[in-house]
């Protein structure tokens, strides 16, 4: 059983004892503390919105949330199934002190995760993260006297809130994806997209709709990432079906995949980067993303008179440095689209109704639109990590190996050469270390990462 706690939330599988999985007891004291926090932070009376993807252990998880924050005197929306950017909405919408997600994301179905969001719906920081951990460490949290409890409302009206929204986006144009009459299939892995994405689709005009796994029962039919070889049932039907795009989104629904109407793969990194074409094309500006990501953002932001800007991984850590340079878009290289003219936030609803948007006004082929963006192929790699092994230490002495080259420190280790780069780093939700190559051939970007692997095997 596993247990991960970190300042983005805490994350584990589900069952055995407790502090070895994420058992009742360890949800009830993540929650309190997370109460507690919000306590500390505002005055008077508390509201926390609580939304849950469709995993088999939602109910039992979102029970024992919803109780820990009435114990504390705090009052709750429980918008039921909702996707983590339909949740992060309803946090302001609602006016709310903070939120809570129930959702592990990618992750397989045995795994469940508590995510934290302040009162703006975005991830807390670096500091309030750590804040929460240390209250749950102490369990320094104060419940209420019985006159004092917190009330419960329930709201399930969020999911088309945030379909309206979308439509209400100036930069979403409704009409022209009407005219282009596409045929879009669409893979929600049996968790909340079902609910949010065929009926957005609908409401841009899209009559034409193949649906794979849409019934949010938490029976992830295929493992719930988004990668190219989990996707290979939807590029078949793509195919046989003759649809234009197909969309594809992970269990909460802030990651988006697209797959082409040949079958073949845009790639996730490519998400971000035609959203942001579009987005550029019409107002001058500029992006960001994590240091993971292709180097396709900052040539097509350049190309189009914008400056680019690398932030360190983390939803958290990419919203701070958009907010800095005032960036027009951003996001990660795993499909996950951050439009401030919404919100602050990765939402995979928002990308679909830019994306739809640029390839109808654009009128030519997905596949075509992919060959019009600079060529890049990146090489996604780990090391099962074990208690003995010095990470700190192997990351210092890879660097003083290629000290020469262009040296990036701000996350793990990134090491830029003219034509390719690769970039080192400790995962904060797995006992792993990352290892990313780019460069402008798989083969280059696979001999890359596979020297620094026989690097790293040598130092250990």
């Amino acid at each position: 059983m596993t247990l991960i706690k970190s300042i983005s939330g805490i994350r584990g599988t589900i069952g055995g004892r407790a502090g070895e999985g994420l058992s009742p007891l360890d949800v009830v004291k993540f929650s309190s503390a997370y109460g507690q926090w919000a306590k500390n932070r505002h005055q008077g009376r508390l509201k926390v919105v609580v939304g849950r993807d469709a995993r088999i252990s939602g109910e039992m998880v979102n029970n024992l949330v919803i109780g820990s924050l009435m114990g504390l005197g705090i009052d709750v929306v429980n918008i039921g199934l909702a996707t983590t950017p339909t949740t992060e909405l309803a946090v302001t919408n609602e006016n709310a002190h903070g939120g809570i997600i129930l959702t592990a994301s990618h992750n397989p179905k045995q795994w469940n995760a508590l995510k934290l969001l302040n009162e703006k719906g975005e991830f807390l920081t670096a500091s309030d993260g750590a804040e929460v951990l240390k209250i749950a460490e102490d369990e320094s949290f104060v419940f209420a006297d019985v006159d004092d409890l917190g009330q419960v409302s329930k709201n399930n009206t969020y999911n088309e809130y945030h379909v309206q929204h979308v439509l209400d986006l100036k930069m979403v144009d409704v009409e022209a994806i009407r005219k282009a009459n596409f045929t879009v299939a669409i893979d929600c892995v049996n968790s909340v997209g079902g609910l949010a994405i065929p009926p957005l689709l609908k409401a841009l005009g899209v009559n034409n709709t193949i649906e794979l796994y849409c019934e949010p029962n938490g029976q992830f039919p295929h493992n719930p990432e988004p990668l190219p070889e989990n996707l290979t049932e939807i590029s078949a039907v793509i195919k046989d079906k003759k649809a234009d795009i197909g969309f594809v989104v992970d269990p909460d629904v802030d990651r988006l995949a697209i797959v082409n109407e040949d079958g073949s793969m845009f790639g996730e990194e490519y998400t971000l980067v035609a959203v942001a074409d579009y987005l550029l094309q019409n107002k001058k500006g500029n992006t960001v993303s994590n240091l993971s990501s292709s180097r396709a953002l900052a040539d097509v932001t350049r190309d189009l008179g914008g400056e680019y800007q690398p932030a360190a991984v983390g939803e958290v850590n990419v919203v701070a440095k958009m907010k800095e340079t005032n960036a027009v878009i951003g996001g990660e290289g795993n499909g996950g689209i951050i439009y401030p003219e919404s919100h602050y936030g990765r939402d995979a609803l928002v990308g679909i109704g830019l994306f739809l948007t640029h390839l109808a006004k654009k009128g030519i082929k997905c596949s075509e639109l992919r060959a019009q963006y600079p060529e890049y192929h990146i090489s996604k790699n780990k090391i099962e990590l074990t208690p003995e092994i010095d990470v700190d230490g192997i990351l210092k002495s890879i660097e003083e190996k290629y000290q020469k080259e262009n040296i990036n420190t701000i996350d793990g280790l990134k090491i830029d050469f003219p034509d390719k780069w690769v970039q080192l780093r400790k995962s904060n939700t797995e006992p792993i270390i990352r290892i990313y190559a780019e460069g402008k051939s798989m083969e280059a970007a696979d001999e890359l990462a596979q020297t620094i692997i026989n690097d790293i095997k040598s130092l250990i």
